[in-house]
């Protein structure tokens, strides 16, 4: 399916809708997603499962961004399969096995929020670690070359 015939059929099936295109709103989204990956790596010694969950996060976080920055967010009940569809249409072929990984990643995480005999390996949360701050950095430019005059700019805060 391309990527125009996707928009319509979704839009068609109320999975996403239309919103004004906001790179305010996606840059907030993507800073917090770089958040969340600091957070997941804090949290990897303590907790491989919420580290796992984390990383998984700041992925959607990031794929929201991206989605809102071309005018669309997810809608109804599958808000977060709807987000990695997207991923795969808008990407392409190009970027299969990082949207295939955060799709395993987006199951994973359910299980593992709704199952209790499901655990987390350190290698599993390791991996979901690195899997996202791929993917976050490959969005953050996508969304810096899309408004080439508003970068991303890190600040350090005041302690």
């Amino acid at each position: 399916m391309n990527y125009k015939r996707f928009i319509e059929e979704y839009l068609g099936k109320g999975l996403i809708k239309k919103q004004k295109s906001d790179f305010r709103s996606a840059k907030k989204l993507i800073l917090r997603a770089k958040k969340d990956i600091k957070t997941a790596r804090a949290n990897l010694e303590i907790d491989e499962g919420i580290a796992y969950t984390i990383a998984y996060l700041a992925m959607l976080r990031a794929g929201r961004a991206l989605m809102l920055l071309n005018g669309f967010r997810s809608a109804d009940g599958y808000q977060h399969r709807t987000v990695v569809e997207f991923m795969s249409q808008f990407l392409g072929t190009e970027f299969k096995p990082i949207v295939e990984r955060f799709d395993k990643m987006r199951r994973k995480r359910n299980i593992f929020t709704y199952d209790v005999d499901i655990s987390i390996s350190k290698t599993e949360a390791d991996n979901a670690l690195e899997t996202a701050v791929k993917f976050v950095d490959l969005l953050q430019k996508i969304i810096e070359k899309k408004n080439p005059q508003r970068k991303f700019g890190f600040t350090k805060r005041k302690k």
